[in-house]
């Protein structure tokens, strides 16, 4: 067998539905409304008016500014959106109001009808201490802890030994491992709760926080649900979602390799679901939702309740992939509209299998190689044509020429690939993610492939810290001789295709030309590229004779080493682009960006590399990322020691702290609120002279 078979779904409940929401999971939904025929109206932001689920929904409408607090997470806006187009029905995606109770009861007022739960469970499942008691009285088990409402710092820390470190402090609020924290030390507790409180507030309006005990050697299991309005609950099998890097998932798949290698693992698996059943049906839940619980890699019989999602998942494709009722697949987005419409579920947990193996890759605009910071630029080249191999599925939000700005999450996509077995779905994800082309932004589907070929993921010896454990060794590439040429004979070709002087694309006149063409000899040409990770540039030199572009041509490469290299630029098994001053190559899902820089700016760059030496600390700050600055914790002028945490900078929903470098006098040069550029100078310290000097 190849792909699922057509879902088992031919229902339209709605005539029109708003969909509000953004990115890959906007343009899902929209896919599953086009094919019932239901009309679907988008809404976007001003930073999002070229997006793709802009262009593909039937109507869109513009519901305010780029700031998620004012356009997506606008409740008046989104009402005044369904309102103004009709729409009897909204559903929510993931994230923003997703989980949100007062939206979900703006919509009952309005009489437009919300495709997600019922008011019920969004109030006690959209509270993790509330759930967490909820459904311990319920029997369902949960990790030992501390959850009560209002619970300050001081009540924390006076907790904390009684719990047990190391300890995980997670907000009340929200999801997605947002505002969540590993505490291995009593002294780091006081520090990380602030941390922690000011992320939550940020992220979610709501800073209450509390703790649990951090389950050694843990994996991340969870377990799909549908319910319906009479009653009626079942669940679609597991998935496993071990493999996160601060709290947010990366791969996932269905079913869990854990319990699929055990001799007692269908009993494990069915314990799960009957307790995810249970958490469910405690609150009447209504719609798709989804259970998540902490097994114990060394017990799996033992699991935990860690919450309950109250949406659709990121990850809910695995499981349409491989659940089954009875032999035919199911559409869950499809499955959300007819609940939401009252219609009563039609199979029962008996008819209900799961067939071969599936697994996601999410596709983040984000540098691993440099701690997983978040990336923006404009996509130039795009190939998502995998797609239409066996078993290959993409949810994309991408589109040539697409901005990929600091505003929202960094997803961009997600590959998925189905098989008879485990291997031949790791196989498969893996040839499509070597041949899956975004250039123009950072991704990481490098690192993606880097992680799927690692022994211990082939083997299913998984858990939630592995990512973290393995950084450090992954061997990224880094650009070669041969693709400095490479890049070289690109920006020629570029400069070839320029208007000349005389504003023509002919070569009527010499004197017109702008190549160093001339009479006798060829003529030498040098390019210089600023090279990733470097202080310093690369010097790539030619001459006309070997720059032709007809084909791979012989470049003479400087500043690689000691020795100059005479090397082949080659295009082949490369996808190339050029937009402005940057050459973008990419291969085999590696891909980087060569700005090519004028003599001004290579200068520029050449001095600063040797204003210091390599283990010299820089006295000027930058901030690793474009984003909002959120947090200032020194004024110009104060004395700070080395390692104080200066000021954060937060973009696609994560924070990144930036700490003095040495001791000395700091000088800030932004404040609260602002926006900075990526490597912008955002504070500098003049460093302490030694006594006596």
């Amino acid at each position: 067998m190849t792909s699922p078979a057509t879902p088992l779904v031919d229902t339209a409940p709605f005539d029109t539905v708003l969909v509000a929401n953004r990115g890959e999971i906007a343009c899902r939904v929209i896919r599953t409304l086009r094919e019932k025929s239901i009309r679907s109206v988008a809404i976007y932001s001003t930073a999002d008016a070229g997006a793709r689920h802009v262009r593909e929904a039937d109507e869109a409408v513009c519901i305010g500014p780029a700031a998620a607090s004012e356009s997506y997470l606008s409740i008046a806006a989104v009402l005044a959106a369904c309102r103004g187009t009709g729409a009897q029905a909204v559903h929510p995606g993931y994230g923003f109001l997703s989980e949100n109770l007062e939206f979900a009861q703006a919509l009952a007022d309005a009489g437009i009808t919300f495709i997600g739960p019922n008011i019920e469970a969004l109030n006690v499942m959209g509270d993790k201490i509330r759930s967490k008691n909820h459904v311990a009285a319920a029997g369902v088990p949960v990790v030992p802890g501390i959850s009560e409402p209002g619970l300050t710092d001081a009540d924390l820390i006076a907790a904390a030994p009684g719990i047990g470190y190391p300890l995980l402090i997670k907000p009340s609020a929200g999801g997605g491992g947002k505002g969540m924290h590993s505490v291995f030390t009593p002294e780091e507790l006081p520090a990380t709760l602030a941390t922690a409180r000011r992320v939550a507030a940020a992220a979610f309006g709501d800073d209450t926080l509390f703790l649990e005990r951090l389950v050694a050697n843990p994996r991340h299991i969870e377990v799909q649900i549908l319910g319906d309005n009479f009653g009626n609950v079942v669940h679609l099998g597991e998935r496993e979602c071990s493999l996160q890097r601060r709290h947010q998932k990366v791969i996932e798949e269905a079913p869990s390799p854990l319990l699929s290698g055990l001799a007692d693992g269908a009993a494990i698996r069915a314990r799960l679901g009957a307790a995810a059943c249970d958490a469910a049906a405690s609150v009447n839940y209504t719609g798709a939702g989804t259970v998540e619980f902490l097994v114990s890699n060394d017990n799996p019989g033992e699991f935990f309740f860690m919450e309950m999602n109250t949406r659709l998942q990121v990850e809910h494709p695995v499981t349409e992939m491989v659940a089954r009722v009875r032999g035919e697949a199911l559409d869950l987005v499809a499955w959300q509209l007819r609940i939401a419409a009252g219609e009563k579920l039609d199979f029962g947990q008996a008819d209900v299998t799961l067939e071969g193996h599936a697994v996601e890759a999410r596709v983040y605009a984000e540098q691993p190689s440099e701690g997983f910071l978040p990336a923006t630029g404009t996509v130039v080249v795009l190939d998502e044509s995998v797609t239409s191999r066996p078993g290959v599925r993409v949810d994309s939000s991408l589109a040539r020429r697409l901005e990929i700005s600091a505003h929202y999450d960094p997803m961009l996509s997600k590959v998925i690939a189905w098989g008879t077995d485990r291997a031949e779905s790791l196989e498969r994800l893996d040839a499509a993610l070597r041949d899956y082309v975004v250039l123009g932004v950072p991704t990481n589907v490098e690192y993606l492939r880097l992680l799927l070929a690692d022994p211990d993921v082939q083997a299913g010896r998984l858990d939630t810290n592995m990512i973290e454990r393995k950084l450090p060794d992954m061997a990224f590439r880094t650009v070669s001789a041969d693709e400095y040429a490479a890049a070289a004979l690109v920006a020629r070709a570029g400069d070839a295709a320029k208007p000349n002087a005389l504003g023509t694309e002919s070569a009527a006149s010499l004197w017109a030309r702008t190549d160093n063409w001339r009479i006798g000899d060829p003529a030498p040409w040098r390019m210089t590229f600023a090279a990733p990770g470097r202080t310093g540039v690369v010097t790539v030199s030619g001459t006309e004779v070997n720059s032709g572009t007809e084909g791979p041509g012989v470049v003479h490469v400087t500043g690689l080493g000691e020795a100059a290299q005479e090397v082949h630029g080659s295009f082949e098994g490369y996808s190339v682009a050029m937009s402005g001053d940057t050459v973008f190559l990419g291969s085999g899902g590696w891909s980087v960006a060569l700005e090519r820089l004028d003599r001004d700016q290579a200068t520029a760059r050449m001095l600063a590399g040797l204003e210091r030496t390599d283990a010299a600390a820089d006295p000027q700050l930058r901030s690793p990322m474009p984003g909002t600055v959120t947090v200032v914790n020194a004024a110009t002028g104060d004395r700070v020691e080395a390692g104080a945490v200066l000021l954060a900078v937060e973009a696609m929903k994560m924070e990144h702290q930036i700490m003095a470098p040495m001791a000395g006098i700091v000088h800030i040069a932004v404040a609260v609120g602002g926006l900075v550029k990526a490597d912008q100078i955002v504070a500098s310290i003049q460093e302490d002279t030694p006594e006596g000097e």
